[in-house]
């Protein structure tokens, strides 16, 4: 197999003279009445704690797409949302992410004294009406020290079980201590009302950590989950570690020990396909000939991610804006990036991406189609 690119366009295009000239963290959905939902934050400027997340629609099939607005407009001036789009078997989607408090316009939710986010609460919500309006967020318990990095959606399995990916991130306090060498799965088998904690991917590496991490559910009911996996020795010269992922054979109750994907990328996301398969995108910004988003179809065992064809299916010009080096401790200057691939009803893909360049930013789409042979 391999993939063809059939179109590419945009979800919005923002300028950089307007109010929130920055979008990024996109996912998307097919809702039940066909139409394509994509939720996304827009900001002032990246590293600032002003989220405000945001819905998209397509009628189309993922060509033409309007802004239906913020999710929830009465509170964005109090909290900074990143939220995460996904969809139960029953056709209901939800949101599920983080939320921090905004206490002065124009602050970061990132320290680099500590190396931590703005203390996080994870939320999540519903609705009924294919994503046009929303339930308050829903406050998840804090069960575990520091703060949320919660980028992957909510996995709704078919027998109801909710499992919510997060990486811990040491906060702005430099005397919590936080366990950050492991992925948490947040979980719920009442529709939200008790919620449990349980290690996902742990690092033997140490020190290390996740980021990016998602989880899915197989279409032969395991669960799949993976990370980008970061060296937090402190300094510049870190090991570049693989993406590592996890299985879990018993709805999220035990995962297999962690494992190399055999990737190098920043970021990972995650979509099911049929037999046991599934589509793992991961973005690469080196070497120079790499630079770009990948999108993998494997077939993963305990041991072996079992890659069976990887491709280059976007490329970006650059790396990183002013041509910083594209490492973890450049992450402001990166210039695309958290993408995500949804199997459209036809059974083509729509890849999606946030990106920054010298005109205009926004969200990006890539239309793509899995054809059998080699080019």
């Amino acid at each position: 197999m391999r993939f063809l690119n059939l179109s590419e366009g945009f979800v919005t295009k923002r300028l950089p003279n307007s109010p929130a000239p920055v979008a990024t963290g996109p996912r998307c959905v097919v809702a039940d009445n066909s139409d394509l939902v994509c939720s996304y934050m827009v900001q002032s400027k990246i590293g600032i704690n002003d989220f405000v997340p945001t819905i998209s629609r397509s009628s189309d099939g993922g060509h033409t797409w309007s802004e239906q607005g913020p999710i929830w407009p009465e509170i964005t001036k109090d909290f900074s949302f990143f939220v995460n789009i996904s969809r139960s078997a029953s056709g209901e989607l939800f949101l599920f992410g983080s939320r921090s408090k905004i206490d002065t316009p124009g602050e970061s939710f990132w320290s680099d004294a500590t190396q931590g986010l703005k203390q996080t609460q994870m939320i999540w919500a519903s609705s009924t009406d294919h994503g046009r309006t929303w339930s308050k967020p829903h406050l998840i318990p804090q069960l575990l020290a520091g703060s949320h990095e919660a980028p992957g959606p909510l996995a709704i399995t078919r027998n109801g079980n909710w499992i919510g990916p997060y990486s811990p991130y040491n906060t702005f306090d430099p005397g919590e201590k936080v366990d950050r060498e492991h992925v948490v799965a947040l979980t719920s088998s009442d529709r939200g009302r008790t919620w449990n904690a349980r290690s996902m991917i742990r690092f033997e590496q140490k020190p290390s950590g996740g980021a990016e991490s998602w989880c899915i559910e197989l279409s032969d009911g395991r669960l799949l989950a993976t990370s980008w996996h970061l060296d937090h020795t402190p300094g510049d010269q870190k090991t570049e570690f693989p993406n590592k992922y996890s299985l879990s054979h018993d709805g999220g109750m035990t995962w297999s020990k962690a494992a190399s994907t055999g990737t190098m990328g920043h970021t990972t996301a995650l979509a099911a396909l049929p037999d046991g398969k599934a589509l793992f995108v991961n973005v690469r910004r080196k070497p120079a000939s790499d630079v770009g988003i990948w999108l993998v179809i494997c077939q993963p065992t305990d041991t072996d991610f079992g890659i069976l064809h990887n491709q280059l299916v976007w490329t970006a010009n650059k790396a990183t804006q002013q041509d910083k080096a594209p490492e973890h401790f450049n992450w402001t200057s990166f210039n695309f990036g958290e993408p995500c691939v949804t199997v459209l009803r036809d059974g083509t893909l729509q890849l999606f991406y946030w990106f920054i360049a010298e005109t205009h930013s926004g969200i990006g789409w890539v239309k793509l189609k899995m054809v059998e042979g080699r080019e």
